[in-house]
């Protein structure tokens, strides 16, 4: 026995026994993917800091050593900031819910109807996407805009005269649409995906009708597409700057909008920090309840 163990002995103690770490931490998926996570947790968390730290300086500094202050935040509760937040909420709202109206159907013929004809929709859906989006959008004032392609070509063949169809609230929710359609669609194709065909057919030879085989079955089955649509849609629509500078043409204010103006033209970095800070909040904080709300645990089936 070692004079170590002989001490130990002689006073009762037992030696401390060694803190192991959880298995899954020693599991070698982990261990080998650690840097990465490392990596990835800075390059998220050092910027989102950052915006956090100016948004307590005082406005139109950059020098942390002047103090902390909340007169930036009083400033977009006091100023007419919350229209800007509240437009940007009714524009994504409204995204949302015609992007699920025009979704569903096309996405319904993609998952079950369109067989072999799907890949070639996805494809033409896809290949959009390799284009900027401010191309795409300059696209659409060409086509809108008085004297453009469609309203050119109406006075031309037919002799009617119309003002242009942008610059307005319904020129920003058809960019909005269009721009984000993909983001909802094949996630809602994927939730279409598992719904059995076995299950609906039983409905209907039982009686069910279409629309009680739609409440039932399809929509409770494609619920975790439509939730992951609905969410990426919002999410990307209420942070959107593009359509509304656009399309829009300053129609509509929107929360992006401030925080462009406030980070260039004002040159007042705590305020667009600030106001950078309450939206993601507003909208971390709205997609956290709902996930709670809609226990998504269920709906994926990881529990009854």
């Amino acid at each position: 026995m070692t004079a170590l163990g002989q001490d130990l002995a002689v006073s009762g103690a037992q030696p401390r026994a060694r803190r192991a770490w959880p298995a899954w931490l020693r599991s070698p998926g982990v261990l080998c993917a650690l840097p990465m996570l490392v990596f990835l947790a800075l390059s998220f968390a050092a910027p989102l800091l950052t915006v956090l730290g100016y948004s307590f300086l005082p406005p139109r500094t950059f020098d942390f050593g002047q103090g902390l202050t909340l007169e930036n935040y009083a400033d977009v509760l006091t100023e007419s900031y919350y229209l800007s937040f509240a437009k940007s909420l009714g524009l994504a709202l409204a995204t949302v819910a015609l992007l699920l109206l025009v979704s569903w159907p096309i996405a319904y013929g993609m998952a079950k109807t369109f067989g072999a004809w799907a890949n070639w929709l996805t494809l033409l859906l896809v290949i959009p996407l390799f284009v900027s989006e401010n191309i795409r959008l300059f696209g659409w004032v060409l086509f809108l805009i008085k004297g453009g392609v469609l309203l050119g070509s109406l006075n031309t063949w037919l002799g009617i005269e119309a003002d242009g169809l942008i610059y307005n609230v319904g020129a920003i929710v058809l960019g909005l649409v269009y721009v984000y359609l993909p983001f909802m669609l094949f996630p809602m194709v994927l939730g279409i995906s598992m719904i059995p065909q076995d299950a609906t057919e039983a409905a209907e030879d039982l009686g069910a009708s279409r629309w009680q085989v739609f409440r039932e079955i399809e929509l409770p089955l494609a619920m975790p597409g439509l939730l992951i649509g609905c969410l990426l849609t919002f999410i990307l629509s209420l942070g959107s700057l593009a359509e509304s500078k656009i399309l829009g043409g300053q129609a509509v204010i929107m929360i992006a909008d401030e925080i462009e103006t406030a980070f260039t033209f004002g040159q007042n970095w705590p305020l667009g920090s600030a106001l950078s800070v309450i939206l993601i909040a507003f909208s971390g904080t709205l997609v956290i309840a709902l996930l709670r709300w809609l226990d998504l645990d269920r709906i994926l089936g990881r529990r009854p």
